[in-house]
């Protein structure tokens, strides 16, 4: 008799979970569902402060929309953000990429380096995933991609700006020392040309592998031989940060070309003033910034991480509740493909207190329309300036 009943009552605990779990598979009216959204970025390694900016945004986005959740065709549902480690490794990142979409269905990946998201654009069409792409690289829109969107202005709208300031300021005689990764290289393609199609000259060109490399001594000791009026450097805020120090310990008094990927709020954590920026020209620092969201997400950012947020956690913030309000138009949150298509729509239903920065539109190619926005750094403050 025992027996019976102890088998009756297994076998009424195991239809109670099945029910529940049916339930849950089927979202019953009134519960909440989950959609994973997928990162692969650098959390280790010389880029990892950098990976470290542009996760803290996005976690802050999930936190804040799965208090109340959001709504999709009469659903609820809420955001798991999945994040895996690629060491800034273009390979580690394809495997994630394939990792994260077979294990945890994402249909929307967030990637911030160049290298990365070209290696998810191989196979992310065929495995419809939205690619949500944080840099600057113009390659990443022109190849075609009908599944990617990229957050930041494309780098060839500092190209001009930043050179005839540099050249004004400090002279026509430039050594470049950009990173080994692809978004360094074809930066370098680009500034190279344009500096000597208007006059000014390459003394030196050497590349610097942040992965291998922390002491850049020798490095810049071969390019200031040469005396350059300009140094142009970029990659990860911190490394880059170590560049400029070093190179003014070796007596180096000219100026700086930052690439966009570095910013120099960020350097000056690592430097500890301005002093040894003086005359760098950069991207507008984000707490320089005035839209309608920036100054209640910076309080919010301070408050939870104890530091001032960069662009790369304001522009991810923004992005995950432009593809929350896109999910909404779509009436979808899993066909990557229709959420693409509802981005325009998200970006047009962005609550004003989610602005961050000012985007009005998505170009055809996937590119946000963004202001380019310059600052220098001018008797150890941050000057804004003027781009046409």
């Amino acid at each position: 008799m025992r027996k019976v009943k102890f088998l009756f009552i297994i076998s009424l605990a195991f239809a109670v979970v099945m029910m529940a779990a049916c339930s849950q598979s089927s979202g019953g009216s009134g519960e909440e569902k989950v959609v994973n959204i997928g990162y692969s970025g650098p959390l280790s390694g010389a880029a990892a402060f950098y990976g470290e900016n542009t996760l803290n945004g996005l976690k802050m986005a999930v936190d804040e929309i799965n208090k109340e959740g959001f709504e999709v065709e009469g659903e609820k549902y809420k955001l798991n953000l999945v994040s895996l480690d690629d060491k800034y490794m273009p390979n580690e990142t394809a495997s994630n990429g394939k990792r994260l979409v077979q294990e945890n269905k994402t249909p929307i990946i967030f990637s911030p380096h160049s290298g990365g998201i070209a290696a998810l654009q191989v196979f992310n069409e065929m495995d419809n995933f939205l690619i949500v792409a944080y840099s600057s690289e113009p390659d990443i829109t022109e190849r075609g991609n009908k599944l990617t969107v990229r957050i930041p202005p494309s780098y060839a709208g500092y190209i001009e700006p930043f050179s005839t300031y540099a050249m004004d300021r400090f002279g026509k005689k430039m050594a470049a020392l950009p990173p080994v990764t692809q978004y360094g290289k074809d930066w370098a393609e680009a500034i190279i040309p344009y500096w000597e199609e208007n006059g000014g000259e390459v003394v030196h060109q050497a590349s610097i592998d942040f992965s291998k490399d922390t002491d850049f001594f020798t490095i810049l000791t071969n390019a200031l031989k040469q005396d350059p009026d300009v140094l142009f450097i970029g990659g990860a805020s911190e490394p880059t940060a170590k560049v400029a120090m070093q190179a003014r310990e070796l007596g180096f008094e000219g100026g700086f070309i930052i690439m966009d990927q570095a910013k120099l709020d960020e350097m000056k954590n690592v430097t500890q003033s301005y002093d040894v920026l003086e005359g760098a020209v950069g991207v507008t620092p984000l707490i320089h910034t005035e839209y309608p969201g920036t100054a209640e997400f910076i309080d919010k950012y301070r408050e939870l991480y104890n530091k001032d947020p960069g662009s790369e956690a304001g522009y991810h913030y923004l992005a995950t509740y432009v593809l929350v309000e896109a999910m909404k138009a779509a009436g979808n949150v899993e066909d990557a493909k229709l959420i693409r298509e509802h981005i325009q729509a998200g970006l047009d239903q962005l609550p004003e207190d989610k602005k961050v920065y000012e985007i009005p539109s998505v170009e055809d190619d996937g590119g946000f329309v963004n202001l380019i926005r310059m600052a220098t750094v001018e008797d150890g403050e941050i000057v804004l300036k003027e781009v046409d």
